[in-house]
């Protein structure tokens, strides 16, 4: 017999699922709550739903109609939020474009989107004005101000953002959209190629906002988030909505600190004036804090900081916790809007000691509501949760991107056998939680074993002369490849950490069993800085190409 399906009364509401309705609670629930930008802008909730409303009118007023593509580029701001509200409510798709962009990257993604409006800040006018010529679509250009003159350029401003909205009225009547309308899109930051388009719609962006809130609020954990937070991300607006946070915030109606360009003493003093209780970054960033002079001026105590992006190494989380920062990861990317995975604590695991907890903390984590995490073989079969049988991590979620923009092939092959395909590779252990070993294109295949970077890089970050770490594969003609290891000494060990000690220490986790034989890298470079993306991952293509 089949299932039987709803019939609905002819009169009854479909209710879709906008990403205007997100807006309904906290205008109700938290009307006076703060938003900040750095030391320079205060507004409440009810002046930000006002300035939505004024943005999309502006926006409207020059032409912009459902459909049509805008763009933002700017540091993380209060109007950067405004427009992931504003653009996508009148029916819009907004771009967030990645400032870190080479112009040759930035001018495709431009053109490929189709973008139309072009909302940029005055520290990036030389890098739009560089690409000018060859807008195939840019119709508008808004320039962003912080308040201060416009500066001399060659591009053709039509207008300034707080101008703008100040001839606005807050009032606009933003319609009901099918819910599966695109709403965001943005490229990705791969070291190969051009970069990719993925696109997201407001029930994908909804359903996404409503698990962030499940997993990080609902379940008894060593870090759960809830209205009393203050959130200030320190992970690009750009780089996949900042991981969906803002929109998570947002409903809550929780204090929201937006720190602008990433200055490490601006950010250590908005986290105490405003009294910033979570946030999320890559381990680069985090890296920078916990190295930062000015660290030893601040209590840390009690900041929940998500880290993503990369693996966070345990000595860095180590690092951290002894700041008072309590660190965890949270795993996804570009293509899954982000979040699959947060390294939340089981309530028993709360009474563990540090270094076990450490070990949780650092894992990719349980997968969060609504996402079926699975790691396949080669042959697409999937693998038991045992904690050993390693395999390429395939997921299931109902937000993941459909496709990449005007791409049949490589949307074909992210989506083989109805999974997406991450590209990474690890294991899921019996309590639930995924272990990423490392990335299909960085393991590294040595005296016929498969050795994995990440767990050498988290061996390494253990030394205690050892500031950052990266690990590489190397063409070696007797075994194909030998792992190396390039090592940023902290700063007062630059004179006297030796590549010996690396080996050596790396060894003592081979004689244990820990890693096997092959693991124990025997080419150490010690150097001042590591390669990195626009979005601070580790680069390990420039990497390769350098020390090959």
């Amino acid at each position: 017999m089949p299932a039987k399906l709803i019939q609905p009364t002819p009169s009854a509401y479909g209710f879709p699922l906008l990403i205007k309705n997100l807006l309904h609670t906290p205008l109700i629930y938290s009307p006076n709550q703060e938003i900040v930008y750095r030391d320079q802008v205060r507004m409440t909730y009810t002046q930000f739903g006002q300035r939505v409303g004024q943005l999309a009118n502006a926006l409207a007023n020059m032409g912009v109609k459902p459909g049509d593509t805008v763009a933002v580029m700017d540091w993380d701001s209060h109007r950067y939020l405004e427009c992931f509200f504003a653009v996508p409510m009148m029916g819009a798709v907004l771009h967030t474009i990645n400032i870190r962009l080479s112009p040759e990257q930035l001018i495709y993604t431009i053109n490929h989107a189709e973008d139309d409006v072009i909302l940029v800040n005055q520290e990036f006018l030389p890098l739009l004005e560089s690409v000018k010529d060859q807008f195939a679509t840019v119709k508008k250009i808004i320039l962003l101000a912080d308040g201060k003159p416009a500066p001399e350029t060659k591009l053709n401003l039509d207008h300034e953002y707080e101008a703008m909205l100040a001839e606005s009225p807050a009032g606009f009547d933003f319609p009901d959209l099918d819910e599966n309308t695109m709403a965001t899109t943005f490229y990705t930051t791969g070291t190969t190629g051009l970069p990719k388009g993925v696109f997201f719609s407001h029930r994908q962006l909804v359903l996404h906002t409503y698990a962030v809130l499940v997993a990080a609020s609902a379940y008894s954990s060593q870090a759960r988030i809830d209205s009393a937070d203050v959130y200030m991300p320190i992970t690009p607006m750009f780089h996949v909505h900042a991981w969906g946070m803002p929109y998570a915030m947002t409903l809550l109606g929780a204090k929201q600190v937006y720190p602008g360009r990433y200055e490490p003493e601006m950010l250590l003093k908005l986290k105490v004036m405003e009294k910033v209780t979570f946030s999320h970054c890559v381990p680069t960033i985090l890296h920078m804090l916990v190295s930062s002079p000015a660290i030893k001026n601040f209590d840390l105590t009690g900041w929940k900081v998500i880290i993503g992006g990369s693996a966070l190494p345990r000595g860095l989380c180590k690092a951290a916790l002894a700041l008072g920062i309590n660190v965890y990861t949270g795993y996804g990317m570009s293509e899954t809007c982000p979040l699959l995975s947060l390294a939340m604590l089981k309530p028993h695991m709360l009474e563990w000691d540090e270094e076990e907890q450490v070990k949780m903390r650092c894992r990719t984590g349980l997968p969060v509501t609504n996402t079926l995490l699975e790691v396949f073989d080669p042959s697409g079969k999937p693998l038991p949760h045992d904690g050993k049988s390693t395999g390429e991590v395939v997921v299931r979620t109902p937000w993941l991107t459909q496709g990449y923009i005007k791409d049949v092939e490589k949307s074909e092959a992210l989506w083989e056998g109805g999974w997406l395909h991450t590209g990474d590779i690890g294991f899921i252990d019996q309590d639930g939680y995924l272990q990423i070993t490392d990335r299909l294109k960085d393991v590294i295949k040595t005296g016929g074993e498969w050795i994995s970077s990440l767990e050498l890089e988290d061996i390494i970050s253990q030394h205690p002369a050892v500031s950052e770490v990266a690990v590489i594969g190397v063409a070696d003609e007797k075994w194909g490849e030998r792992p190396m290891a390039i090592v940023v000494p902290k700063p007062d060990q630059k004179e006297t950490l030796t590549e010996d000690a690396i080996i050596s220490f790396v060894a003592k986790y081979a004689a244990e069993g820990v890693i096997p034989k092959y693991g124990v890298p025997d080419r150490i470079a010690i150097v001042d800085t590591l390669a990195k993306t626009s979005v601070g991952k580790l680069n390990k293509k420039e990497m390769r190409k350098q020390f090959q």
